[in-house]
């Protein structure tokens, strides 16, 4: 299920005096948040004056968040992007979250969690067992968000109660 809103980061600290903050960023990269104009923070919609980044972090300048004090105020707050101003194609690990899981037309439970490694991430998958399944093309054959699907090849092992 395609949520309509996706979590980017964390506003961890502010940076200098004129109210800019730096953000740690959830995403791939901190490269993507650059493409964005526009922010919400506690239900409310914000426009991005100015992104940049540092190290493996951003700074970001919101409107209307002038000084120290007010994007003080905001630290520990969660920055979330618009879904809709986001690529089609892409699919973010919080979209997954819940769908169900088949494999050879058979339920086999529903992910709860999205591990992210270094290689690939992993879907943890629930129902009369668990499963750990990578999510790499050999393994997920179809995913469908409109009907909150996912078809994929289990393998020995892939059950975590199996040794």
């Amino acid at each position: 299920m395609r949520l309509p809103f996706i979590e980017a980061g964390e506003i961890v600290t502010t940076h200098g005096v004129r109210g800019e903050m730096k953000v740690l960023t959830w995403l791939d990269s901190p490269e993507m948040l650059l493409d964005f104009d526009r922010c919400r923070i506690d239900g409310k919609e914000y426009k991005l004056e100015n992104v940049r980044v540092q190290k493996t972090c951003n700074l970001v300048k919101i409107e209307g968040i002038d000084s120290m004090e007010a994007a003080q105020a905001m630290r520990g707050k969660v920055l979330e992007l618009f879904r809709e101003d986001m690529d089609e194609s892409i699919i973010f690990g919080a979209d997954l979250i819940g769908m169900e899981v088949t494999s050879g037309g058979e339920a086999i439970g529903k992910i709860t969690e999205v591990l992210d490694y270094p290689g690939n991430s992993v879907y943890v998958v629930k129902g009369t067992y668990e499963y750990m399944i990578p999510a790499v093309k050999e393994f997920v054959l179809s995913t469908d968000l409109e009907n909150n699907v996912m078809e994929v090849k289990l393998l020995e092992g892939m059950r975590s109660d199996e040794n």
